[in-house]
C-alpha cells in the first residue's frame, strides 16, 4: 500500500472515532447550537484527519480543532482566524497554493507539507485534557509512521510540543534534558528536527504576541532544514510576476 493509501485508510478511522466522551458531546453540540452567522451551514461535527502532500517532508502539528473553523468546514484549520493566519504564511513561504483556507473544496493544495493535529475533536474552550490528549495520540504516531518522507516537524505552541515529544517516544526516540518548548526552539530528536512556535491564536496574533514575519521565519526555517531549497520568502515582484515563492 502506498503512502496516500495508507493515509486515507487511516483518515477514515480517525473520523469514525468516538472514544472521548467528553468531546464527542462537545462536537455535536455546537453543531446543534451553531451561531446565526453560519445557521444555513451544516457543520462536520467529527474528528478531523490530517490534511495535505503524502510526501510531506515538514509535519506540522497544531492543538485541536475550532469549534467554528475545523469542527464546522471538516478541514483542519479552514474557516477560522487561526487558519487565515496560518495559511497566508504558507502561501508567503511556498508551501501552499494559495492564502486562503475556506473549505474542503476551496482548490488548497500544500507542497512539502503535511498538517495534523495532537487532538482531532473541537474540545470545550480549546483546552482538551491529558486523557484525551494521550487518547489521540496514536494517530499522530502512525502519521509519523506512514509519512516515512518527513524529516521535519513545526509544533504549533507548547501543546502540540508536548505531543510531539510524547509521539516520539512511542517510537523509541526522546532527548534528555526534555527540551522546552519557545518561540523559534530547535532540537534534534531521533531522526527529525522539531521547531517551536507560538500558537496562530487570535491571542497571540492580535496581541503581536507572533507576528507574520516571526511565523514565515519559522517556516522558511523548516523549510531549509527538511531540505526544500526554495521555501523561503518571495523576493520583492517584478512587473507583471506573481509575488510568491515556490518549492522545489
Amino acid at each position: 500500500m502506498n503512502t496516500a493509501a495508507e493515509l486515507e485508510e487511516l483518515n477514515a478511522e480517525i473520523v469514525k472515532c468516538r472514544r472521548c466522551p467528553r468531546l464527542v458531546a462537545w462536537r455535536e453540540q455546537v453543531a446543534r447550537d451553531r451561531p446565526a452567522r453560519y445557521a444555513n451551514e451544516d457543520y462536520w461535527a467529527r474528528p478531523l484527519p490530517g490534511f495535505g502532500d503524502p510526501d510531506a517532508r515538514v509535519l506540522t502539528v497544531g492543538l485541536a480543532p475550532a469549534a467554528h473553523g475545523g469542527n464546522r468546514t471538516g478541514r483542519i484549520f479552514t474557516g477560522d482566524r487561526s487558519g487565515d493566519f496560518l495559511f497566508a504564511s504558507l502561501y508567503r513561504t511556498g508551501f501552499a497554493s494559495q492564502p486562503t483556507s475556506t473549505s474542503p473544496n476551496d482548490g488548497l493544495r500544500l507542497t512539502g507539507m503535511y498538517i495534523a493535529a495532537t487532538v482531532r475533536c473541537a474540545p470545550p474552550a480549546n483546552r482538551p485534557t491529558p486523557a484525551e490528549r494521550d487518547t489521540c495520540l496514536p494517530y499522530l504516531v502512525r502519521e509519523l509512521r506512514i509519512l516515512g518522507t518527513v524529516n521535519t516537524i513545526v509544533a504549533l505552541g507548547a501543546f502540540a510540543w508536548d505531543g510531539v515529544l510524547r509521539a516520539l517516544g512511542t517510537m523509541g526516540a526522546s532527548a534528555r534534558p526534555r527540551p522546552a518548548f519557545g518561540h523559534g526552539a530547535e532540537t534534534s530528536i531521533g531522526n527529525y528536527r522539531l521547531i517551536g512556535t507560538y500558537h496562530p491564536s487570535q491571542q497571540n496574533t492580535f496581541t503581536g504576541k507572533l507576528t507574520e514575519g516571526m511565523l514565515d521565519a519559522v517556516f522558511r526555517g523548516a523549510g531549509s532544514l527538511a531540505g526544500l531549497r526554495s521555501a523561503r520568502l518571495p523576493a520583492p515582484p517584478t512587473p507583471g510576476a506573481s509575488p510568491r515563492g515556490r518549492l522545489t
